[in-house]
């Protein structure tokens, strides 16, 4: 395998806001790519639109800016006709989860093997500052001036709603983590979600703030690891244990409280139960979960789709278009 560099995926000058989330997470791609190996001739970056669907134009690879929340689609038409090329779709909360959002889950259902990366700022950044689907109730934006009266979505809970099997969590401005979860999302086979928490410094900055400096990550977020003790703080001082159906932070040393006590994280588990715990914690009372919170194995689309028509193809006693003219009754036409 040839090795590749992060200037090898890099192509233009972006054009976001200075301090946008999507130049920490372009350089984080960037490096999770020339990490994983594939080369970019033998790569895909489609979005829709937005500003994170600006993200193609910085990218040597093929690339597409497509249609406004049909990037899902694309990308699965996209992977069905080239499985050999990795495919990464990059989607906005908007874009990916409002008018996009049919697409979203049917291809999360399908389980079609593509790279499904969600930039979540929780604001429509480039039609000027409306509220999106994943804004919080009470938000006050262009569009609710009140504060708006919905609920939001939670990207998690509709990955696992449609039966998801891979989902994953960082901050943008934590490249390692960022990094990490990108490689790991590219090793799965089938559709892997990946939300990115980020802020658009003009309509909605400070949206992911009690986890977007390290240190507010230290007090206020929780990395998970397969196979590796639910523990966090800034002194890894406390951890996670169930209590009857739902989770509780405790403190190792409290209450004969000891490591042992405390859960381990299994991305690998069939049941999403725990996993969708895991997801909805949030701040003040939980820390955020971050990094791979589920990765099962299951059948891929596209997979599926080529070896039925190979099935079928050793059923037909034709093989191409010739052979299909002379399979059925024959006329000779004369004059």
């Amino acid at each position: 395998m040839s090795e590749y560099t992060a200037k090898d995926y890099k192509k233009g000058q972006p054009r976001w806001c200075p301090g946008c989330g999507d130049h920490f997470f372009l350089a984080s791609l960037h490096k999770a790519m020339a990490e994983i190996g594939v080369a970019p001739h033998e790569t895909a970056v489609i979005s829709g639109i937005g500003c994170s669907s600006r993200l193609p134009y910085y990218m040597n690879t093929y690339a597409m800016q497509t249609i406004h929340g049909r990037a899902a689609a694309i990308s699965t038409g996209f992977k069905v006709a080239n499985p050999a090329i990795s495919v990464w779709q990059i989607s906005g909360d908007g874009d990916g989860l409002a008018i996009g959002g049919n697409h979203f889950i049917h291809a999360i259902r399908r389980n079609v093997d593509i790279n499904m990366i969600l930039l979540n700022n929780r604001i429509y950044g480039l039609t000027k500052g409306q509220y999106s689907p994943t804004s919080p109730r009470g938000f006050v934006s262009k569009s609710s001036p009140y504060g708006t009266v919905e609920d939001p979505f939670n990207p998690a809970e509709l990955c696992f709603g449609a039966r998801g099997h891979f989902f994953a969590r960082a901050v943008a401005t934590d490249a390692a983590g960022t990094v990490e979860i990108l490689k790991a999302a590219h090793a799965h086979k089938g559709a892997s979600v990946c939300e990115i928490l980020q802020n658009c410094v003009i309509f909605n900055d400070g949206t992911h703030d009690s986890v977007y400096s390290k240190e507010g990550r230290a007090r206020n977020a929780i990395y998970l690891e397969h196979g590796r003790p639910m523990r966090f703080g800034e002194n890894n001082e406390f951890g996670l244990v169930q209590e009857g159906f739902g989770l509780k932070v405790v403190k190792i040393g409290e209450n004969g409280i000891t490591e042992k006590d405390l859960l381990v994280h299994d991305a690998h588990c069939e049941d999403n139960t725990l996993h969708l715990k895991l997801a909805l914690m949030q701040g003040p009372d939980f820390p955020i979960a971050l990094g791979v919170i589920r990765d099962v194995d299951a059948p891929t689309y596209d997979q599926a789709v080529h070896a039925q028509i190979d099935e079928i193809k050793t059923q037909k006693p034709y093989h191409n278009f010739e052979e299909l003219l002379y399979t059925n009754d024959i006329w000779e036409v004369k004059e």
